[in-house]
Formats: structure tokens, C-alpha cells, sequence
């Protein structure tokens, strides 16, 4: 069976996004993702997402992990997402989907996607390290000469190592730059490798730099390999809320694919 795919790409984190609205895909092929997603075998990708529809909002977004398994919210996935149903004229530059992890807002400002993620009440602190969930589990470390830093070695040993073990967590690497701008680089489960961008691991960098004092900013510039992000948010005693996740978000290209 011939299916229409659309690769998108967030700050170099890329997808493969199918419209599967009509229940067309096999859900539990996931070894037919795993080979999509393989940059030397299949399209190449981070990530697969398929839309579908939702009764109690404009669409449900699916994640799956470019090893095939479903997985954890994508931010960056959840723009292209926005983007994707913008052109498929589902929505009108503003929406309200379902994820993995609950409800989400969005809008589109010309290419510029903002998505609302979950709001964060814990950010567990530690001496060199600090861990929170924005939607996906992640752990944020400050490093120096990250240009240079060995990011797949370092980040696939913390990534299994404990206390995450087999379940595992993603892994941020942070240096600062200025008052409210921070360089990021990410190492992802489920990818095993660095990404060029992370939408929910810069949500994470963003909220861990203003709660170790960093930074007292409420919006935050994050540099990845991939490109410029920015994270907005409010905070009190309770916690992170109203955080946006604010980054473009392009269609590559088309294609046919035989499920």
C-alpha cells in the first residue's frame, strides 16, 4: 500500500510525518518505522509522527523514536506537528491537539510556531546536575568548551547509567552565554545519538538555568546545532507554567511510501 509522507524539520530535529486520519498505518509495525527513519536504508529521520483524528480537539499528535517505539513527547515534533496541520488546512494558525502527555495549545506566526507545553512543578537539583520531566525526562548538566564536547559518549553513559537505567532519561549539555542565552546540545533516547535540536530538552535547559540562578529571565535563548529557540515562561511557588516553546518549523519535501 503506497502512503503520502512529509518531512519536516525543526532546528535539524526531523520527522516523518504521515496523515493517518483514515487508521491507513499498522501502528505496531514498528520495525517499518525503525527502517523509515534509518538515514542510510529509509528516508532518514529522528522521529516518526502520525496525525490523527480527535474528538475533543483539532487533532492527536503519535510520537515514535526513530528505533520505532512510541515514546515520550517530542516538542519539536509538536511544531512541526502545528505546521503540518496548518497545511493540510485542519486548522487556521491557531490549535488545540493531544499528545502522549495531555492537552496542548498552539499558534503559528508566519513560520515561527510557539507550542504551550506542560507545566513543571518539580526540578530535582542535584551538585552537578539537575533533573525535570517537561513532557520527556531530562537531565541538565553545565559543561565548558561544549563545541568540543563529547556528546554521544558522555550523554549514552549518564542516558543508562543511574538512577535512570533501562527506562533511561535524555541528556542536555549546557554552557552559558550571556545573561539569558545558553548553548545546548542534546544527547536522545530512543535515538541514541546527539540531535541537532531537542524542543522539550531546551524547555528543560531553560526552566534547570532559572531555577539553579543562572539566569532570572523569563524568556530564555537556546542555541542548538540546529538553530536558534527560544522558551518563555512564568514561575512560582508551585512551579513552570505558561511555557511556550517558540521556533520555526519547514516542510522539506514529499513523498510515496510502501507500508
Amino acid at each position: 500500500m503506497a502512503i503520502t509522507f512529509y518531512k519536516y524539520q525543526g532546528t535539524g530535529n526531523d520527522f516523518i510525518i504521515v496523515d493517518n486520519r483514515l487508521l491507513e498505518i499498522d501502528k505496531n509495525n514498528t520495525k517499518r518505522i525503525a527502517e523509515l527513519c534509518d538515514r542510510r536504508f529509509g528516508i532518514g529521520a529522528d522521529g516518526f509522527i502520525l496525525l490523527e483524528n480527535d474528538k475533543n480537539s483539532d487533532f492527536k499528535m503519535v510520537y515514535y523514536n526513530s528505533d520505532g517505539n512510541e515514546s515520550s513527547m517530542c516538542g519539536n515534533g509538536g511544531r512541526c506537528m502545528t505546521s503540518f496541520a496548518n497545511f493540510l488546512g485542519i486548522i487556521e494558525g491557531k490549535a488545540e491537539f493531544y499528545a502522549i502527555d495531555g492537552l496542548h495549545k498552539a499558534s503559528i506566526e508566519e513560520d515561527i510556531v510557539h507550542l504551550q507545553m506542560q507545566d513543571v512543578t518539580t526540578v530535582e537539583v542535584y551538585e552537578k546536575h539537575l533533573f525535570l520531566d517537561t513532557g520527556s525526562p531530562h537531565h541538565v548538566e553545565m559543561v565548558s568548551d561544549i563545541e568540543n564536547f563529547d556528546v554521544k559518549n558522555c550523554g549514552s553513559t549518564i542516558r543508562y547509567g543511574e538512577p535512570y537505567g533501562k527506562a533511561g532519561s535524555n541528556v542536555n549539555f549546557v554552557e552559558q552565554i550571556s545573561d539569558n542565552k545558553f548553548a545546548v546540545r542534546t544527547y536522545e533516547r530512543g535515538v541514541e545519538d546527539e540531535t541537532l535540536s531537542c524542543g522539550t530538552g531546551v524547555t528543560a535547559v531553560a526552566l534547570a538555568m532559572h531555577k539553579k540562578g543562572k539566569t532570572t529571565s523569563n524568556e530564555v535563548t537556546l542555541i542548538t546545532p540546529g538553530g536558534e529557540l527560544r522558551v518563555k515562561f512564568e514561575n512560582n511557588e508551585k512551579g513552570y507554567n505558561n511555557v511556550w516553546l517558540i521556533g520555526p518549523a519547514t516542510q522539506v519535501f514529499k513523498g510515496k511510501i510502501e507500508w
